[in-house]
């Protein structure tokens, strides 16, 4: 039976020894990589926070990006967010994104971010390129970055690394014969790691955990919000196209909800092909494809935002690493 390189990824047995010596050459060629522009990286005038993972795939950046920068505006600063706008092809760099740019521009992740926050966005294949950006606009006094904690040329002044807590660090080698962009101890280096989902643990690893809260439906087509519960007992059409599609499949069932799954590559960019399915069930899908959706929307087409929730002693960790930075600048 053949498996796909996820499965082997993320199986529980170790990889062959046959094919350590190329993860061997990976780590010692991306390390010497990481060295050189860390001693190159560009300081800027503001406070640089960096999410991201070590780990190829999504573990659930996002969401945790959009709870970090509703605290920073609870706490008088004026967020950016920056990112590298992977799966868009914008025509030139850095893009400035708004809640109107094209996805297929900027990039599912930062065009969701600045839907559902209205708040300064930029991407580039550069960050610091999208850092100065925005910058220049006078908009903003502190910047995070969705992603990025490999991209050592912008230095950074916090650095918080996200994890499946379903998967792991899966069999815990580096690519291409795991699915780590660092090795495991990377995580002692970094200052706070949040664990999507909870469970997973490493030691000598400060973690909190992360759950998403997944509570109503929206229309595509634009209207009023529907109960995630008024959907159990029904079957659907499940739409996903993000780094682990079993974890928003789970989310649904855990409501009560029949799920036909339909899961998509990361990113995936839809045609109409990809939603014609047949019946006239509704079709959910995370807030990440609807992005990518909204001209192929329909009236049963709905999509399932996601909350992140973080306990008090969670946050209280973030803002030991908060209260450590300057204050904001008027």
């Amino acid at each position: 039976m053949k498996i796909s390189l996820d499965q082997f990824w993320y199986r529980p047995a170790p990889p062959p020894g046959w094919l350590r010596p190329l993860a061997s050459l990976y780590g010692s060629v991306s390390a010497d990589l990481a060295r050189t522009r860390k001693a190159a990286a560009v300081h800027l005038p503001v406070p640089v926070i960096v999410v991201g993972n070590i780990t190829v795939g999504g573990t659930g950046k996002t969401p945790f990006v959009l709870w970090l920068v509703e605290r920073l505006r609870e706490q008088g600063w004026r967020p950016g967010v920056i990112s590298r706008g992977y799966g868009g092809c914008s025509p030139e760099y850095p893009l400035r994104v708004t809640p109107a740019t094209d996805p297929a521009w900027a990039g599912d992740e930062p065009a969701l971010i600045a839907r559902r926050l209205d708040i300064p966005v930029a991407v580039a294949p550069d960050r610091v390129a999208a850092a100065r950006l925005l910058l220049d606009s006078g908009d903003v006094n502190i910047l995070v970055t969705d992603d990025g904690l490999q991209h050592y040329r912008l230095a950074r002044d916090i650095e918080i690394c996200v994890v499946d807590g379903s998967r792991g660090l899966g069999n815990g080698a580096l690519l291409p014969v795991g699915p780590l962009r660092e090795p495991p101890q990377r995580l002692r280096e970094v200052d706070l790691v949040v664990v999507n989902g909870g469970g997973w643990r490493a030691d000598g690893v400060t973690t909190l955990d992360m759950k998403l809260r997944t509570v109503e439906a929206l229309p595509l087509s634009g209207g009023e919000p529907r109960p995630l519960a008024s959907f159990a007992g029904s079957k659907v059409h499940a739409v996903a196209g993000i780094g682990n599609p079993g974890r928003f499949f789970a989310s649904l069932r855990a409501a009560g909800i029949e799920v036909i799954p339909h899961p998509f590559p990361d990113h995936h960019g839809y045609t109409e092909i990809d939603l014609a399915f047949d019946g006239a069930q509704p079709v959910l899908m995370t807030e990440k494809d609807a992005v990518k959706c909204a001209e192929l929307a329909r009236p049963n087409h709905w999509y399932v935002p996601a909350q992140a929730v973080i306990t008090a002693d969670g946050a209280a960790l973030v803002q030991q690493l908060l209260d450590k930075l300057p204050p904001a600048a008027d």
